[in-house]
């Protein structure tokens, strides 16, 4: 039987929806308030990593599924995925290289890596430098790219992406459509009544690319620092708050950037953008399962990715697909 689908959502998670349901032949129709570069995942880093997301023994199956499906894509140049060596350090204490790492070829740090961008301005007070660390290459999603690539992707399957949609009900979905996914982020927290959600803020810089830095930086311990490279810019962060306030702050930007300049000991690079986000954490764990709306329709969520929505993107889309069948 033919199927017609309704997403709820137009990010990472709404887009992979979209065109693994649509590559397999249902009729697929997003529906989002915003779309592109107005969502939440194109304010993301979107580094490869299950980076704050609950529980590990249900997200990292599907982080490495994704993995390797995003390790495919990255053959292709036009998608904007790109594989690259990601070094996590800690500035104090013993680093832990996770167990699902270890096949993937992650290797701990030597001192001297560790010590590529010490902080050597000692007449600053709080002055250190990177003490632990390990590397891991993993597949690097630049936002600016590639969701404008799952985009072209999903209408070249005959999907159909709606802009400007604000359901306030799961049941307001137009009754053609007689299977429902929500990924709708944190908006399910208002959608659905699940005030398991929090809304986690991420603010950005956007810097001009720096071109002695090939590879991501990201520290873990406050406070949070990371700077991803990419084509044709880099990625400062990073915030990690509870509050849903999506303007950016300019102290925080400020922040972000010396921070990130002191690791990397480089010179304060100019600000070209400012970005926030807010990461969708669910507190008892990322909800992908099947439903019943009001009306008997099937519905199947798929949200509280937390800080990995594109590192979880392909496996719960898979995951998806397998639920609309049961």
């Amino acid at each position: 039987m033919e199927r017609n689908v309704a997403i709820i959502g137009a990010g990472v998670a709404g887009l992979t929806c979209g065109v693994v349901l649509a590559e397999h032949g249902y009729r697929t129709a997003i529906f989002a308030k915003d779309i592109g570069q107005q969502t939440t995942s194109s304010a993301a880093a979107a580094v490869w990593f299950p980076y704050h997301v609950e529980p590990a023994e249900r997200v990292i199956p599907l982080a490495l599924e994704t993995y390797q499906v995003l390790l495919d894509i990255a053959r292709f140049p036009e998608s904007g995925v790109s594989v690259i060596e990601s070094r996590q350090f800690l500035r104090t204490g013993e680093i832990e290289i996770p167990h699902w790492a270890i096949p993937l070829g992650a290797q701990r740090l030597s001192s001297l890596a560790t010590g590529l961008w010490p902080i050597q301005d000692r007449a600053q007070r709080g002055g250190y430098s990177l003490k632990t660390g390990f590397s891991l290459r993993v597949p690097l999603m630049d936002t600016t790219i590639y969701l404008d690539y799952l985009a072209a992707r999903f209408l070249k399957a005959g999907g159909k992406i709606n802009a400007n949609v604000d359901f306030k009900n799961l049941e307001d979905v137009d009754s053609k459509s007689d299977l429902v996914i929500n990924c709708a982020g944190i908006g399910a927290r208002e959608l659905v009544g699940d005030h398991d959600l929090e809304p986690h803020r991420g603010q950005v810089a956007i810097v001009p690319r720096i071109e002695a830095l090939s590879c991501a930086i990201v520290c873990d311990d406050a406070p949070l620092m990371y700077a991803i490279p990419r084509a044709k810019d880099c990625v400062f962060g990073g915030t990690n708050d509870v509050s849903d306030n999506l303007l950016a702050d300019p102290a925080t930007t400020s922040r972000i950037v010396a921070e990130c300049s002191r690791v990397l000991n480089i010179d304060k690079p100019p600000v070209l953008a400012e970005r926030v986000g807010l990461r969708p954490f669910r507190r008892s764990g990322v909800r992908l399962e099947r439903d019943r709306l009001r009306d008997s329709r099937t519905i199947i969520h798929n949200y509280g990715h937390g800080g990995a929505g594109f590192t979880l993107s392909w496996g719960c889309a898979r995951e998806v697909l397998e639920l609309t069948t049961l």
